[in-house]
């Protein structure tokens, strides 16, 4: 088999797996697809994740737009857009692995912080401050969805869901013009993107039975556990650089 057919299988199984996840949960493509791809080719990152990234949301809308809360969204993408420039320093001027320890740990505390707790206060400044960091971890890491999805963990699934994919839909267009604009997203990253589209729409189809499942009132464990093995990940790939 081609070494480039190889690794673009590879990657497509990463990109499914974690399509599956955020059809049933509302985020986690990236916190699967993100470490692979890093693996396999780092030249491409943070870009070709976000073309998937921007890709998957549009799905999730087509299905459950009338579940989106405006207002939270617009609270989170206000914060979403200094962070995205962060994030651009961050890549430019520190290093991508100790923003990744830092953001794993911290979300990893906020998990055991929010376990025990009814709600998140979900308000204007949490939504702000949880796009803020959000915008920095994704546009730098590929990695975006546990700040903005833990003040969201209370919500039904069809709000997460759809609230989360304006979001991230979003997001992800605004750090692939950052990173554009930084001379950070070379062609083949947009190439190695639109590749794992196919494997973006597979997983968002085989998503149904786990989102079904969720949504009888699992939605918020599985939350907490995703944005946790989420930060494990962003600690694994960031002290692997």
């Amino acid at each position: 088999m081609d070494h480039e057919v190889a690794l673009l299988l590879v990657a497509g199984v990463a990109v499914f797996a974690g399509a599956v996840v955020q059809g049933g949960v509302g985020f986690g493509l990236g916190l699967v697809a993100a470490p692979v791809i890093t693996l396999l080719d780092p030249t491409v990152m943070p870009g070709a994740v976000q073309v998937v990234n921007m890709t998957m949301p549009l799905l999730t809308l087509a299905r459950e737009w009338r579940g989106t809360e405006w207002r939270g969204a617009g609270f989170a993408l206000l914060g979403r857009l200094p962070g995205s420039a962060a994030g651009a320093l961050v890549i430019v001027y520190v290093s991508t692995a100790t923003l990744g320890v830092l953001v794993g740990v911290m979300v990893l505390a906020a998990v055991v912080l929010t376990a025990r707790a009814v709600a998140v206060p979900r308000n204007g400044a949490t939504l702000t401050a949880a796009g803020f960091l959000s915008g920095v971890t994704g546009t730098a890491t590929g990695i975006g969805g546990p700040p903005i999805a833990l003040v969201y963990q209370s919500a039904r699934g069809p709000e997460i869901r759809a609230t989360l994919a304006t979001f991230f839909c979003l997001s992800a267009a605004q750090s692939l013009v950052i990173l554009g604009l930084l001379g950070r997203l070379p062609a083949r990253a947009l190439v190695a993107g639109a590749a794992l589209v196919p494997f973006v729409l597979l997983g968002h189809a085989a998503s149904g039975p786990l989102r079904r499942y969720l949504d009888g009132g699992r939605v918020r464990a599985a939350v907490l556990a995703v944005a946790a093995v989420s930060a494990c990940a962003l600690l694994g790939q960031s002290l692997a650089r």
